[in-house]
Order: structure tokens, then sequence, then C-alpha cells
């Protein structure tokens, strides 16, 4: 016999979850302890979740980030956590978050509903409501998280202590199930692609989780079709390629709307704030290869489907446009031309900041620095909500899935530090760094002391301005947000001395021809386990790469 708790942490064991992220107290966690399950504790409740989040993200769920939060009535440690979950939620993560129950008969006891609430940012909400059916509810877990359309799934434990025999129930690792679309539905879609004179293939994160990067370079080739991706994909497919039509700017927007034929790949194609609508989209024909049927019809009329998992699906019509083709593929007369000629267009409008000498320093000339330093086939960057997210999806080229974690929609700030960890964590070998600006190194400050006691090797580089920029007025106008827009600046505290004090490798830059040094020490303290802090003093420059509406813009 054994009780809940320990259930859980060798249940953890079997499915090859090598540490969990915690922020005290969980009534799981002792039993972690005792099985030898490894935990990084962080400074906070949202931020144990947003690691295992990021855990997952990096890995494209092929690991799955495991976190604990404190639960049950005393549920403080769920409402902390409840915008990491509604984070996980909204991105399709799948994290698997453990927490407290509340006990059988202490039901209705508080205002806030810990059942209702959580059951609105996950995709299953497991109560074990008897120790017996402790394997039970696992598998269910981890059959969700490796199955379908990725997300969040919550285990409630409303008693830890509860006995059960295992052998009566054996518990075996769960498997992921893959499927993808008929012949017939992919010969439909070769026809309309053979139709088009100015398809574009519109790439999101599932192609990601699928693992379908070589599978789609293979079928952008063959069919001479650029590719967008969207802002959580970017880098599924390498941005140094002929083809590629990036993520947002004038080049992307020049394919938007000129496309006759858009096949979404993995993505929802709904538009939101940092995502493109589709322009004219009662125009164009829009084929819809999606694992999550939800997707179609949704927002805009869909002309074809194919359901399945990403990677089956390319499969598929790599092999019925080689067959139709004799594996010529089809010709596209001036297509890579006209891709270079648009890219060269944004290239023009960033040039002079990715080169800029002035001081305080351009922050895109910090961007440009960083790609010279890190290998893109050997390093991760992410952004943080704001100003470096727009500015980095605008410029920064990716070559490798992963290599560039993007997000958006609900995520709240300071998500940067744990994703960057993350990666770090399941890829050693990688540079991992972190951009910031004011008002997510805010956010972040307190956890910053786990990268240290982790001797978890990252870099944050913080454009720091002394704002949030875009807000107030400037050279860009008025600002949305003139009367919240200021803090303490660069001029009244010296953030690289303070966050020194923690124990992190940490510098600040004045001059753009210091940068590049700068990260290369900060690199060298990382590869001895060290994080690292260096703060880019910067001007204000909201300026990046637009969004494509509905009707028109870019």
């Amino acid at each position: 016999m054994i009780d809940v708790a320990t259930g859980i942490a060798r249940v953890l064991q079997q499915e090859g979850i090598g540490w969990v992220s915690t922020f005290p107290v969980c009534k799981v966690n002792n039993a972690l302890g005792k099985e030898n399950v490894p935990m990084i504790m962080m400074r906070d409740d949202r931020y144990a979740v947003a690691l295992a989040d990021g855990f997952s993200r990096v890995t494209a769920g092929a690991q799955i980030g495991v976190c604990t939060v404190q639960g049950g009535v005393n549920a403080a440690g769920l409402q902390v956590a409840y915008a990491g979950l509604a984070q996980a939620y909204e991105d399709g993560s799948p994290v698997l978050c453990i927490t407290d129950g509340v006990p059988i008969g202490n039901s209705e006891n508080s205002y806030f509903d810990v059942t209702s609430s959580l059951k609105s940012v996950s995709k299953w909400y497991g109560y074990i409501d008897s120790p017996e059916r402790t394997h039970e509810f696992m598998r269910r877990a981890f059959t969700m998280l490796r199955n379908g359309s990725p997300g969040p799934v919550v285990i409630a434990v409303p008693d830890p202590t509860g006995q059960y025999d295992e052998t009566k129930d054996p518990y075996h690792p769960v498997e992921s199930w893959k499927y993808g679309p008929i012949n017939q539905d992919i010969s439909r879609a070769i026809d309309l692609l053979s139709e088009a004179s100015h398809p574009i293939l519109y790439v999101g994160e599932g192609a990601v989780y699928s693992g379908a990067s070589q599978e789609l370079l293979k079928f952008a080739e063959l069919s001479n079709t650029p590719v967008v991706t969207t802002l959580k994909a970017k880098g599924i497919f390498p941005e140094n390629h002929a083809l590629s039509a990036g993520v947002r700017g004038l080049h992307t927007a020049h394919f938007l709307h000129t496309s006759d034929l858009i096949i979404s790949i993995g993505s929802s194609l709904s538009p939101g704030r940092f995502s493109h609508a589709i322009p004219n989209a009662a125009g164009k024909k829009i084929i819809v290869c999606d694992i999550n049927e939800n997707n179609v019809n949704k927002i805009y009329h869909t002309d074809h489907a194919l359901i399945g998992d990403a990677k089956i699906t390319l499969q598929a019509l790599i092999e019925e446009l080689t067959k139709r083709t004799s594996g010529s593929g089809i010709e596209r007369d001036n297509i890579v031309d006209e891709i270079l000629g648009e890219r060269q267009k944004d290239e023009a409008k960033y040039h002079d900041a990715l080169n800029s000498s002035e001081t305080p320093i351009n922050p895109y000339r910090v961007y440009a620095d960083i790609m010279k330093v890190l290998d893109p086939q050997k390093s991760f960057v992410t952004h943080e909500s704001g100003n470096t997210r727009d500015q980095l999806s605008t410029v920064y080229e990716t070559q490798i899935p992963r290599g560039f974690l993007g997000w958006g929609n609900v995520s709240s700030l300071g998500f940067s530090l744990p994703a960057a960890m993350a990666a770090k964590i399941a890829y050693p070998d990688r540079c991992s760094v972190a951009v910031t600006g004011e008002a997510g190194l805010g956010y972040m400050l307190g956890n910053l002391e786990v990268p240290v006691r982790e001797n978890i090797g990252i870099t944050v580089i913080h454009i720091s301005n002394g704002g949030f920029s875009g807000y107030g007025p400037g050279f860009w106008g008025d600002g949305h947000d003139p009367y919240t827009h200021k803090v303490l600046s660069y001029e009244n505290v010296d953030m690289s001395k303070v966050i020194c004090e923690m124990g992190l490798h940490s510098e600040r830059i004045y001059q753009p021809d210091d940068i590049v040094g700068a990260i290369e020490r900060a690199m060298a303290a990382n590869d001895k386990g060290q994080p690292a802090y260096i703060e880019f003093v910067c001007i204000q420059y909201p300026v990046y790469g637009s969004w494509v509406s509905g009707s028109h813009g870019e």
C-alpha cells in the first residue's frame, strides 16, 4: 500500500519527468522529495507555473513541464497561479499543474470557487476523489497532455495521505497517437494549390508541436510557395531561406495581401493583438490544416480542411504533389526574386537603426549585435511583452525551431525569465537569452534569485530607457498612456548594481561599440553556470512591423 502523494511521485518518474517546479506549500511536495524527484523552487506561484509552461513550450511537448502549487480551501497559491495557467491555456501549452484539492466535505466553503476557476483555464481538470483512482487520473492527465490539441491539465489532490494498492491497477507510461487526413482530402488540397496563382503557407505553432519542420521545408520547396509564420511559430521555417516571408512587416504584409490561396498549417487563423487578420478573406481560398476541428470555419470561411497532425498532413501533401509532378514540383516564375525584393524594403526601413552609433543606444543596435554574437543553430532568444516582442519578432533572424520563442495574447509580463531558464534546462549546450524592458524587469526581479541558486546560466538583456516605451509622448506622437509611462530611469537607479548583489554577472553599457564585448562576457559567465544581466542604456524607439488588419494596413 502507498499513499496518493507517493503514487503521483512514482508516476511522474515513470513518465520521465526529470524535475518539478514549485512554490510551497503543496501537500504533494514532501512525497516528491522523499521519492527523489528534484524540485526547482520559484519565488511565487505564477512563476512555478511559468517555468513548467516554458519547458513544455521550448521542447514542443516532447517533454512535459510539471508544477505544484498551493490549493485546497486556502487557495492563495492557486489565485496567484491562475494568471500562469490562463497564459498556458490561451497559448495551448501542455503543462501539468498538481495542486491540493478541496477536501471532500469542505466545498462551498469560500467565495473563490477553485473547481470552476480551474476548469476555465485547463484542457482537463481531474479531481482524485478516491485514492484507488490515482493511476486512472494520472493516465488521463498524460493522455490529454500528449494527444490532440495541446493545453494545460490540472490534477487536484484532496487527500494526499489516502492509501491504495498500486499493484491492483499498475501504471504504464502513456503514448502519443497521431492521425492524418484521408487521401481524397489531400488530393483536393493539391488541386486547389495547382490552380492558385499566388498561394502562401501560413504556419502556426501546431507545426512546431508536430515536429514538422523538415516536412514543411520540403513541401515549401516542392510547391515553390512563400512561407509566413505566426509569432509563436517563428523559426519553424528557417528565416534565412529564400522562401521565407517572415512573421510581420512590409514583406509579410505584401504576401498576405496578394495571396489568392492560404494554406494554414497548425494555426487557428484567429486575428488578435499579436497576429494577422486575413485581408480580403472573402476573395481568397483558405485551406485549414489543423488537428483541432474547432478551427475550421472559425472567423473565416474555410474552402477545404485537412484534419490531423501537421507532420502527417505535410507528408501526405508531399507524396501527392511528388506523384503528380514526377518529383519536379511546381514552378513559379520570379517568386524568389519577389520575396527578396520585398525583404529589402524592410531591411531598408531598419538599416539605420540596426547600425546606429548614437547614444543613448538604439535598441535595434543591441538586437543586431546579439545576432552577431549568438550562433543561430545553438541559441535561444525570447522577448518580453511589449516593445522587445514587437521589435525582435520583426528583425531577429531565426533558423531553427524554438531558436526563438514568441508569445503574447493574455500573457503576463515577466515570462521571458522562466522561458529562458526552461530553454537552458532543456538544451544545456545552447546560449539562452531573455530580452526585457522596464515593465518586464519589474515583474521578474524577485525571481532573478532562482537561476543564481540553481546555477542556470542564462542572460537577461535589459533595454533600459526609463519608461514604458510608446506609452508617453515622443517622436512617435502623443503615446497611448501619457499619464502612466514613467518609472525610475537609469539616471536614478543603476539596476546593474542592484542585480549584481543577487549574484548575477552584471554590467551597465552606455556605448554601442561595447555591446558585443558585454554579451560575450555574459556568455562566458553562463558557461560557468552563472546567470548574467546586462543593462543597455537606450532610447525609447517604438518602431516595428505591424500586424495586417482584415481590410487594409501593413
